[in-house]
């Protein structure tokens, strides 16, 4: 189909749907010709050109900034995530729960790069009150005298207060876009058009003056970003802010990194006096005992980037009800009640007629599959009533079939355990040859099959490669016995 044809005024511009002897707008004559036709409606921008006001260049002249021209937020975590620290002009937008803990760490790390650079730094919320800001920030410490607190609700207020500032400001955080309005845009504060063009003005206003700007986003019940899909795709970075309010402990996760690592974890700590930054998570997530107690397994979990040592909890006891129950904490409830049927139907450990309960320590929340062993292994001991070795862990996926599967970042998973001390590893077969350097002092015990991994643990014998079938492993001795940590 012929696309139609357009004419043009090549006086004013004015285009028409038909040829005129004279222009209809400016009047001049013998000034319409037709323009190229186009291929489909609203492709105006096209027909034009103008000279750009940048050229294109190669990609070797272009200098860019160094590493090190990053700016420090004063907390390694935070910098963690975001790959080393605040870029300039880079445009960081935080998204949590109500009550997570987004404005503490803002406020926080706000304090720390005032104090470091001796540069303005400027906190602007539509939230909260100027009083409302400095009571929690004497609570918390922030008292640099060039951290400037702010409260306003109007865009071209908050944009005043930036002008305002006597010298460049090192950082400038606004607290939340969805309660910042522009005037000149129509709808409440919130909205998406509203929500749209706040975000567009401070995001060009950062990219033109080199000004690291962090933004903080209002989620919806469903903990995903209010407002539009959009608001992300504006953004250098994304970052969510996760916790149960039941806990002390908070998860920063990058979703979205343009300049580094987009799967980074880092880990605070929410106390009365503000936020804490924990460098070692490990010490969180398991349980410091002078013996070990039947249903605990260790294992090693990977947030992001970082391994972290878990601790699988379970617990079983004798139900008389003609559907058991099962409950979950922690972890993926559906994979949970898949594990229980893999360790009942292929490790020949009878579980039908028990209450089983299986949960993490700590508030964690784990969805990492290399968590599958630990958890069977977990529900074994606590079925038998036999305690595993403190010194011990196990890692590695369980498939419906019950193979033990290979999980990645095995090399930084035997580092973190062997760090803390853990010995003895069951691991899927085949990691000796595929995980690189074994951490010295440390045993791997390579398993098959959740039979084999069962069948290893009873006096920590060779595990058998071949695969046996539900009626050979009945026959079988299937109760675990007592280890007997190896002397150190």
């Amino acid at each position: 189909m012929r696309a139609k044809s357009t004419f043009v005024c090549g006086d004013c511009g004015a285009e028409f749907g038909k040829w005129y002897g004279r222009c209809q707008k400016c009047g001049a004559y013998a000034t319409i010709e037709e323009a190229a036709p186009t291929t489909a409606a609203g492709l105006k921008s096209t027909r034009t050109t103008r000279a750009p006001v940048r050229p294109a260049r190669r990609v070797r002249e272009i200098e860019i900034d160094a590493a090190d021209s990053r700016l420090s937020t004063g907390l390694r975590e935070l910098d963690r995530v975001l790959g080393g620290g605040l870029v300039p002009g880079q445009v960081v937008l935080l998204a949590g729960e109500p009550g997570a803990g987004k404005s503490t760490l803002l406020l926080t790390a706000a304090d720390a790069v005032a104090a470091a650079t001796g540069r303005p730094v400027l906190y602007v919320s539509g939230e909260e009150s100027v009083q409302q800001l400095a009571t929690r920030a004497r609570r918390i410490g922030a008292a640099d005298e060039h951290l400037l607190l702010a409260d306003s609700n109007e865009l071209s207020e908050t944009l005043g207060h930036l002008e305002a500032l006597d010298g460049e400001p090192a950082l400038m955080i606004v607290d939340s876009v969805q309660a910042i309005a522009s005037a000149e845009v129509d709808g409440r504060a919130g909205g998406v058009a509203q929500v749209m063009e706040v975000a567009s003005t401070l995001t060009r206003l950062a990219k033109a003056r080199n000004l690291p700007m962090l933004l903080v986003g209002q989620v919806t019940k469903e903990s995903t970003l209010a407002g539009p899909r959009a608001l992300e795709h504006i953004a250098d970075t994304t970052l969510a802010m996760e916790g149960d309010k039941q806990t002390p402990l908070r998860m920063l996760r990058t979703i979205k990194n343009r300049f580094g690592p987009a799967d980074e974890v880092a880990c605070f700590e929410q106390t009365d006096g503000g936020i804490v930054e924990v460098a070692d998570p490990s010490s969180l997530f398991r349980s410091l005992r002078a013996s070990p107690v039947p249903g605990t397994c260790l294992t090693v979990t990977v947030e992001g980037r970082r391994p972290m040592i878990a601790e699988m909890q379970a617990l079983v006891s004798p139900s008389t009800a003609p559907n058991p129950r099962r409950g979950v904490s922690g972890l993926d409830t559906s994979r949970v009640s898949m594990l229980i049927a893999i360790t009942e139907r292929l490790g020949g450990v009878r579980l039908h007629d028990k209450d089983v309960f299986t949960a993490t320590v700590g508030g964690m929340r784990s969805t990492d599959p290399a968590t599958d062993l630990a958890v069977c292994l977990a529900i074994a001991s606590a079925v038998n009533e036999i305690a595993i070795p403190l010194d011990f862990a196990a890692i590695g996926e369980v498939s419906l079939s019950g193979d033990i599967r290979r999980v990645g970042m095995m090399t930084q998973r035997l580092a973190e355990a062997a760090r803390l001390g853990y010995r003895r590893m069951l691991v899927p077969i085949g990691t000796s040859g595929s995980a690189g350097r074994v951490p010295e002092n440390v045993e791997l015990l390579e398993v098959a099959t959740i039979h084999n991994a069962l069948f290893t643990l009873e006096g920590l014998r060779p595990a058998a490669p071949e695969r046996r079938s539900p009626t050979t492993m009945n026959r079988e001795k299937g109760r675990l016995t007592s280890i007997k940590p190896v002397d150190s």
